[in-house]
């Protein structure tokens, strides 16, 4: 039976005498009606009673049949199989007859465990279900290794360091990837990384000396250059002043998921090269994929599909578990602010958001703080096309522009649609694991149903910081 709730809301919940009032099921909005829930749910023919649960209040709908009894006003529903079943008009009196009595106990301690806070709505996950969900996964990321992140086939871009970082610019942007592993040839070894934020920050760098960024700039600085002058940026040089040579953080076909796991939150990054080599002495390495956090999140929700008992905590709603950074609650203080800017904010400002808050990308919202749109570190190698980089002011370019810029240049690999990603607080762990998964989605943004305003930000590191307590 489909039940509708039609009055919006952020979370909406139905339970019901055909659930023994035990369980709270999850309503999601209509498609193009973003303030009609619904929830499909079976049940039996004869006579129930029903309730909603919206944003921690029980309600009914006054618009369909309803009774009052001892637990308040609740909705019915007369469900038969013969046409020719009759049903005496309902009252009152017959709410708190027979047919309630055996839920009577379970609806009180539904109401006494939610008491108005969905925070505290069932499905409760104990202490005992967390610990035992995250030893699970740890035992799986333990006996798994990044060799299994392989695919059967597929291509790596790397970089030569002595490559002039105009064309590394180019190179990015026409292979659709944020990020390449760098080959320094007189080492004879991998050195180091570049990434789209790399870009930001020479964009920025140059943006600070009041001039554009010019091919003739970005043609005497060669990648190794760029990264010796931004040790000096840092201050990493040693007593001698010169630049400090930086760990390159990379590993091994046969390093468990979960080693690989804690070097990229313990590193702050997101990706690490896969590098083997047959000789004892590591010469002769052989770059062979790079392992991200999304495709190690992949493999564990690949792992657990079709056994998710096994792991309680994945049927929870996001907002129960604490999980990702929220907007405060009036009168909430110490809580990390949400980073967000409008439409008409400049690039400068956008880029400068991004290296200071240290965050892969930011939700762009109108007056009203609803999601229109999502600013990401990768987005500024859009200006590779047409050699945009060399005719824009950066304090003068709005966001809006820039992403009217890249909207024909985005990667096959990272469509813009799975980029923009949207969840709702009632959303279930998994469910969000699951579009964390897909390649190119780093953070999700929480959305109020109906209204798109933001509630919150869940990224990959947050996840695995949860799951790995």
């Amino acid at each position: 039976m489909r039940f509708v709730w039609p009055y919006g809301g952020r979370s909406v919940f139905l339970s019901g005498s055909f659930a023994r009032w035990s369980e709270l099921i999850p309503m999601t909005p209509v498609e193009g009606c973003p303030t009609v829930f619904q929830a499909i749910y079976s049940v039996t023919p004869g006579y129930h009673q029903y309730k909603f649960f919206v944003d921690g209040e029980w309600r009914h709908d006054e618009h369909q049949p309803y009774v009052s009894g001892e637990y308040g006003l609740v909705n019915t529903v007369l469900l038969a199989t013969d046409p020719n079943f009759f049903h005496p008009n309902v009252t009152p009196e017959i709410t708190s007859g027979s047919n309630m009595e055996e839920d009577t106990e379970a609806f009180r301690r539904l109401v006494r465990i939610t008491d108005g806070n969905l925070t505290d709505v069932v499905p409760r996950i104990t202490e005992g279900d967390l610990q035992g969900s995250r030893h699970r996964i740890s035992v799986f990321l333990s006996a798994h290794t990044t060799y299994e992140l392989l695919p059967e086939s597929g291509k790596v871009v790397a970089l030569d360091v002595d490559l002039p970082v105009k064309q590394a610019f180019h190179i990015l942007h026409e292979q659709g990837i944020p990020l390449a592993p760098l080959w320094d040839f007189s080492k004879g070894q991998f050195v180091g990384v570049l990434t789209a934020l790399d870009f930001i920050l020479i964009l920025r760098e140059l943006g600070n000396h009041g001039s554009n960024l010019t091919e003739e700039e970005l043609e005497t600085h060669t990648i190794a250059a760029w990264k010796e002058g931004k040790a000096y940026l840092n201050g990493q040089i040693d007593g001698h002043g010169r630049a400090l040579p930086r760990r390159f953080i990379h590993a091994g076909p046969y390093d468990n998921l979960k080693d690989v796991v804690l070097k990229l939150l313990q590193n702050e990054v997101a990706t690490v090269p896969i590098i083997h080599s047959s000789s004892e002495d590591g010469t002769f390495p052989q770059l062979l994929h790079l392992a991200s956090l999304s495709g190690i999140l992949k493999c564990i929700c690949r792992y657990f599909r079709h056994s998710s008992s096994s792991l309680p905590i994945l049927q929870a709603p996001i907002c129960e578990l604490h999980v990702g950074t929220w907007v405060p609650e009036i009168g909430e203080s110490n809580c990390r602010p949400l980073a967000m800017l409008r439409p008409s904010a400049s690039l400068s400002a956008a880029l400068n958001l991004l290296v200071q808050a240290q965050v892969s990308s930011i939700p762009i919202v109108d007056d009203n703080d609803s999601l229109v749109d999502i600013y990401c570190r990768s987005d500024i190698t859009a200006l590779a096309k047409d050699r945009a980089y060399a005719h824009i002011n950066l304090n003068e370019m709005t966001i809006h522009q820039a992403l009217q810029l890249g909207q024909d240049s985005y990667s096959p690999f990272e469509p813009r649609s799975q980029r923009c990603q949207m969840c709702l607080r009632s959303d279930s762990l998994h469910k969000v694991m699951e579009r964390l998964a897909n390649p190119g989605v780093r953070r999700l943004v929480i959305v109020e149903a109906g209204s798109k305003r933001i509630e919150g930000i869940v990224s990959l590191s947050d996840i695995f910081k949860f799951l790995l307590g």
